[in-house]
């Protein structure tokens, strides 16, 4: 690994240890306030990648993440929480990490330096031209993602990253590379800190964005969420309440008969 990587240089902070907690949190936080203002500068490259992932969709494609550690699990949750969300089938954004399922709760040895088996993981899901893959690295440098991405571009997968070192080996592989710049982390090398901040608020743009644009938000409301606990099915009923300016227990009859909110006030209005 180059020791030039903008995400392995020295913290401005040093003795972190001699530190009170009040000192360490004021300084965390001093830390994260320049991720969004990072984010902020990466729009144009993350616009650029929705507006062709929109595309794919429309033409029946799908989102994958690969990634390893960190990143990794990062696409793995905002992939988990597309379905319950959106309402959407769980192999519309598919997240997949170095090591496994098992890697999201435990770190794997020597995963993510095998730069063939992201590609081998892929084909379990059919990965074809008309689907998205998205590398996600802080380093940039994963030969996991790398491989995964090589092996996507030759065979007509549109390809982007998320990564937060400039000139990376994963952006150089992506033909929509998304390259957010958060500078030397807190604790040295800890990519877990401002790094997957960035790529946390990145996935969520990409996803957010993605699902308005298949119209699967309504005004600013979750019409198609799966009802899958009590506070989501009070949320599902003020909503049908306030749009059709009905009571609360009518609301709810509603949901319950038509599973989601979306349903319960076109059938509504046909009435």
């Amino acid at each position: 690994m180059p020791i030039n990587l903008i995400t392995e240089q020295s913290s401005y902070y040093d003795n972190l240890e001699n530190m009170s907690v009040n000192e360490l949190l004021i300084n965390i936080n001093s830390e994260d306030k320049k991720v969004p203002l990072a984010v902020e500068k990466s729009i144009p490259q993350i616009e650029n990648l929705v507006v062709n992932l929109v595309d794919r969709f429309e033409n029946g494609g799908r989102l994958f993440y690969i990634g390893a550690g960190t990143s990794g699990r990062l696409g793995v949750l905002d992939a988990s929480e597309c379905p319950p969300t959106y309402g959407v089938p769980d192999n519309w954004v598919i997240g997949l990490i170095a090591g496994g399922d098992s890697a999201f709760r435990k770190a794997v040895e020597n995963a993510e330096d095998d730069n063939e088996q992201a590609w081998k993981d892929l084909q379990a899901f059919n990965i074809n031209e008309n689907d998205v893959l998205v590398g996600i690295a802080a380093s940039g440098g994963t030969p996991y993602v790398i491989g995964g991405l090589e092996e996507a571009n030759k065979n007509g997968v549109l390809t982007g990253c998320i990564t937060c070192n400039l000139n990376s080996k994963v952006a150089a592989v992506s033909k929509y590379p998304i390259e957010v710049i958060v500078g030397s982390e807190f604790v040295t090398g800890s990519t877990r800190m401002k790094a997957g901040t960035a790529q946390k608020l990145v996935l969520n743009m990409i996803t957010t964005s993605l699902m308005i644009k298949l119209g699967r938000v309504v005004g600013n409301k979750m019409v198609d969420m799966q009802l899958t606990n009590k506070k989501l099915v009070k949320r599902g009923t003020l909503m049908i309440a306030k749009e059709l300016g009905i009571d609360d227990i009518m609301a709810k009859k509603l949901l319950m008969k038509h599973k989601s909110v979306r349903n319960a006030i076109e059938n509504y209005r046909k009435i």
